[in-house]
């Protein structure tokens, strides 16, 4: 059986990104996105919002194409192609979204995610804030992955919304990579 895994860049005080939506603050070098690919490269898919499918798509079906690309970068837009992806939004059209091994979906169903969780293929990676508190007023994610990068941001988006749920978490490990980012592990 599958996990889902919310693998996530956050700041020091707890934003996923700036006021303006930035993600210039991102401090993704060569070491932390090998890290990356090592990590979602063996994933059986992504599951995202309509926002984080639209960003990703704005950019990695042809990141490799561009010469100045680093080896990392050439190898996601590789595994990002590849990767089935379920895309949920109540406005995308599916046939407009199909590309890239794309399936939109409606609706967050818990019986559906689990049963996507039960088939063969490995762990669901997913991404995007919103989507990611849909799955948490579920229950469905089963492992947190936070990359928190030394920054203050002081506004933006928060990663998680307030909430009157407290939710008890394992740490499973740290790991601090060598530009400072620190991956902080944690199983529900």
């Amino acid at each position: 059986m599958g996990r889902i895994i919310l693998p996530v860049s956050v700041s020091l005080d707890g934003f996923i990104e700036g006021p303006g939506r930035e993600l210039d603050w991102h401090l993704v070098d060569d070491e932390l996105h090998t890290h990356f690919n090592e990590q979602l490269a063996p994933m059986g898919a992504f599951l995202s919002g309509r926002v984080t499918h639209e960003l990703m798509a704005a950019y990695w079906p042809t990141a490799d194409e561009n010469p100045a690309a680093s080896r990392p970068t050439a190898e996601f837009a590789a595994i990002w192609r590849d990767m089935p992806k379920y895309v949920f939004s109540r406005t995308l059209e599916p046939a407009e979204h199909t590309a890239w091994n794309t399936t939109v979906v409606r609706r967050v169903d818990p019986a559906e995610i689990e049963a996507l969780k039960a088939a063969p293929g490995g762990d669901l990676a997913l991404g995007g804030a919103d989507l990611a508190a849909s799955f948490m007023r579920y229950g469905l994610i089963d492992e947190y992955r936070l990359y928190v990068h030394p920054v203050l941001l002081g506004s933006g988006k928060r990663l998680f919304p307030a909430s009157d749920t407290r939710t008890l978490l394992r740490t499973a490990g740290t790991h601090t990579f060598g530009n400072g980012v620190v991956l902080l592990r944690h199983l529900t």
